[in-house]
């Protein structure tokens, strides 16, 4: 199949198929025109890039895992040695796990914080269920130019 026909199968653009395809991550034949010639096995190595990318790896991660690509990822599947995916997954968790910790640390921050701001008297309590209510678009339709200076002319929001 023609590089347009395996889009439409995947759900992939052409570009990020020959983007898969300067990556190293799908091999199509060129026929003696130079077209590219995709063989029925593309449409699962291509769902198998699409869903990997999806989990957080990146196409060097996917390089990684070459012969995987052409297997079953989902259900039971065996790579002929899976040693490579197991590697890439156990990097992939632990950069994860580093992410998950930091963000877990700014959370704690910013919940001491505001823990601090409304402990302060004469400020009304808020939920964190509350969204904050955004100006209306009135008050955001002219501002002065410079703010303090007396003969500023307002400009006008677009």
């Amino acid at each position: 199949m023609r590089i347009g026909e395996l889009a439409r199968i995947t759900g992939v653009t052409t570009r990020a198929l020959r983007y898969y395809e300067e990556q190293g991550l799908l091999r199509p034949e060129r026929s003696t025109n130079g077209y590219r010639s995709y063989g029925e096995s593309a449409v699962r190595v291509v769902a198998n890039i699409r869903l990997l990318l999806a989990a957080g790896l990146t196409t060097d991660d996917l390089r990684l895992l070459d012969g995987c690509l052409r297997d079953e990822l989902t259900g039971a599947h065996a790579c002929v040695d899976p040693t490579p995916k197991i590697e890439v997954f156990e990097q992939r968790l632990a950069l994860l796990q580093a992410r998950i910790n930091d963000l877990v640390g700014v959370r704690d921050q910013l919940l001491d914080r505001l823990s601090d701001l409304r402990a302060r008297p004469n400020l009304p309590a808020r939920t964190p269920a509350q969204p904050r209510s955004l100006p209306a678009q009135s008050d955001l339709s002219v501002r002065p130019v410079c703010q303090g200076a007396p003969d500023a002319e307002p400009a006008v929001a677009a």
